[in-house]
């Protein structure tokens, strides 16, 4: 897997998730003007390349200083908005997964891995689960400025159905209607999504919580933390529970992989 400071404008497909741009969607124009998904009526997103969401969208690359296999309070260290999360607090166990709404590969651990996770390991006390928002393209930017304007306990309702209906709504361009017809099922406004993409401070939170996490070494989506440990990789079943289970004090199972 390349390094944060290895991924280069255009690369395409990573093997194990979607890439990342090395520096948010157009962070180097001012918010109003549409930096972070489109804000405001969107134009300046729409005339922009069209939107590749296994691509990076800039040039830029240096600067920034990633912590070397960081501390589990260094991972667990928030940013302004609350964290969304399911589970028990004090589950023994905490996994992160960083996404964008536009990845595939995300879309595809919600379909296949995530539901047996929920069942045999979050429902039952043993996982916190948290979801933090790692937006890659002006999309997926708009999209998550949806998912945190709608209630909070409709997040991770709103959170599978983005992933769940990309087809309905991620394209070359910026297409706020149909992102919206996804998070209205979810009983958000046009009037409040629109208000919402000129928030700065919630917008302000979304880009602390992206730029944390490239500090923390994470360069696409999925990347997970499980118990503080960085995970660059689509993760099975299997392969989270040979993670999980000796952090538990349970036996691996004859033939599984941590790797």
């Amino acid at each position: 897997m390349r390094s944060l400071a290895g991924l280069l404008a255009g690369a395409v497909v990573l093997l194990s998730g979607c890439a990342s741009e090395p520096v948010l969607p157009g962070a180097d124009e001012k918010l109003s003007s549409g930096a972070y998904g489109g804000l405001g009526a969107g134009k300046r997103a729409q005339a922009s390349e069209p939107f590749n969401p296994f691509g990076d969208q800039s040039s830029k690359t240096g600067g920034r200083k990633v912590i070397t296999n960081p501390s589990l309070a260094e991972v667990m260290e928030t940013g302004p908005l609350p964290e969304m999360s399911m589970g028990l607090a004090q589950a023994p166990v905490t996994i992160i997964k960083y996404a964008s709404l536009t990845c595939p590969y995300c879309r595809q651990f919600q379909r296949t891995v995530f539901p047996q996770l929920k069942r045999d390991y979050i429902d039952t006390g043993k996982v916190r689960f948290i979801i933090r928002e790692f937006p890659i393209g002006r999309s997926s930017g708009n999209a998550t400025i949806a998912l945190r304007c709608a209630p909070p306990d409709k997040y991770f309702e709103l959170y599978g159905k983005f992933l769940e209906q990309q087809s309905a709504w991620v394209s070359q361009e910026v297409r706020l209607d149909a992102i919206h017809n996804v998070a209205a099922q979810a009983g958000l406004s046009r009037a409040d999504f629109d208000a919402c993409r000129e928030n700065q401070a919630m917008i302000g939170g979304l880009e602390w919580i992206k730029d944390r996490g490239r500090t923390l070494g994470v360069i696409g989506t999925p990347n997970f933390f499980i118990q503080g440990q960085l995970v660059k990789k689509v993760l099975t079943y299997d392969e989270l529970k040979a993670m999980i289970d000796p952090l538990l004090g349970m036996p691996v199972a004859a033939g599984a992989s941590s790797e």
